[in-house]
């Protein structure tokens, strides 16, 4: 007999191919008091308990009903939040094959994302990924072709495109992207992401270099850890919160961070289905295993609207977003006019679902989903890839292949240690 997960998330499946809408009856109709119907529960499995993991085990419209880490110690502390009843796993893929699961919550370093979201895809879940959505450009269109073909719904965790102030600017991101909109700034738009405009690119998340070997914990399946990432000798400063300063699992501050900053650009600038076609760098040599710092990225589309992340904060008076006709600064003040009262004039954007709960009951993408979100990754990706060969890139985001350059398309589907694969 079919568990209810499975026969949920099938009823959600057809209903949606058929174009039906789905009622929630009011619990108070179905079963008094205290009743929660099956529509209303979600449920939801989590793969890495960190801080960004157990962070986000309370989720609206979803209750945890199993969990995963490599680390025991991650699944003892994360026990005091759900409560003794939850299963526990050490592999994913024992868990991810629960028909009891709704939602995957991928919250594990960057170089697991691409092949855990093409596996819960294929296993039939519906997919919510923390940020940077892969580590690689490659592992980005993989994730594409799986959701889509499997028909599952994704959720990338970064938000600032739909609510809260977007960092540093005054303002969130929707009357920004009205104004863009209108025409009033006029176009191409140049946008300078720096220290001044909101950015702290986390230096301190550099590697180090010449780790010496240390013995692995005993409550730590460090293999597992490292899954696809090539083989090195354990030492703490790799794993858990330190694995942000290294090139096999994520990109430093930009690969961590960049795409809270980045995708609301993208987003604003109306390139959700495309990309850049050159990244421009100013940045010292960077050291084969361990990140370090630079100084300047810069983006430049077809169109002509740049993307200028200042690494070194050099451009202090820059404005955030530049355009022939006009200017907004950091705290939402400009050189066009009163610009609040501007944008309340303005028409809003399409709507669009931001609650993942309700995207997964209708079966309709939520606002930052796999095809944007790859997108707004791809943004980091490139710039990893610029900064690793140390040279400027021309891309094609049609083909998402670099123009005469074997060295870079080699870096977008990098190799995987056995037996792992996308």
């Amino acid at each position: 007999m079919k568990s209810e997960g499975y026969c949920r998330r099938s009823f959600l499946r057809k209903s949606a191919s058929a174009a039906f809408a789905l009622t929630v009856v009011p619990r108070h109709v179905l079963g008094g008091k205290g009743y929660t119907a099956p529509s209303e529960q979600l449920t939801k499995g989590v793969i890495g308990l960190g801080g960004m993991g157990k962070g986000h085990i309370p989720y609206e419209g979803t209750r945890v009903v199993a969990m995963c880490d490599v680390d025991r110690k991650h699944l003892e502390s994360a026990l005091s939040i759900t409560g003794k009843g939850v299963p526990l796993f050490t592999d994913f893929r024992e868990m991810i094959l629960r028909p009891d699961i709704d939602i995957i919550h991928i919250a594990t370093p960057p170089h697991w994302h691409g092949i855990m979201s093409v596996m819960a895809a294929e296993a039939g879940k519906d997919i919510w990924c923390e940020k940077p959505m892969t580590r690689t450009i490659g592992e980005g269109i993989k994730v594409v072709e799986a959701v889509r073909r499997n028909g599952a719904m994704f959720r990338l965790n970064t938000w600032f495109r739909f609510k809260d102030q977007f960092y540093g600017l005054g303002t969130t991101v929707k009357p920004l992207k009205k104004i863009i909109d209108s025409g009033v700034l006029g176009w191409p738009l140049k946008v300078t992401v720096s220290g001044v405009t909101g950015y702290d690119w986390k230096f301190y998340w550099s590697g180090k270099h010449n780790l010496e070997p240390q013995q692995v914990p005993e409550w730590l399946d460090y293999d597992m850890w490292l899954g696809p990432a090539p083989v090195k000798p354990y030492n703490e400063a790799r794993v858990h919160a330190n694995f942000r300063g290294y090139w096999d699992y994520d990109g430093g501050g930009l690969g961590d961070m960049g795409q809270h900053y980045l995708d609301p650009v993208q987003y604003m600038l109306g390139k959700d289905h495309t990309s850049p076609v050159s990244v421009e760098i100013d940045a010292p040599q960077q050291h084969y295993d361990a990140v370090g710092s630079w100084r300047r990225i810069e983006y430049t589309y077809a169109d002509g609207c740049r993307i200028i992340l200042d690494g070194a904060n050099m451009d202090r008076d820059a404005a955030y977003i530049e355009g022939p006709d006009g200017k907004i600064f950091k705290g939402f003040r400009s050189d066009i006019m009163d610009i609040e009262r501007l944008a309340e004039s303005l028409p809003d954007p399409e709507p669009e679902i931001t609650s993942f709960s309700e995207s997964v009951r209708t079966r309709q993408k939520f606002a930052l989903n796999e095809v944007n979100g790859h997108r707004s990754c791809t943004l980091v990706n490139l710039g990893i890839t610029a900064l690793r060969l140390g040279r400027n890139l021309k891309f094609d985001p049609v083909n998402q292949r670099f123009i005469d350059d074997e060295g870079a398309n080699r870096m977008i589907f990098q190799p995987m240690r056995p037996p792992w694969s996308i």
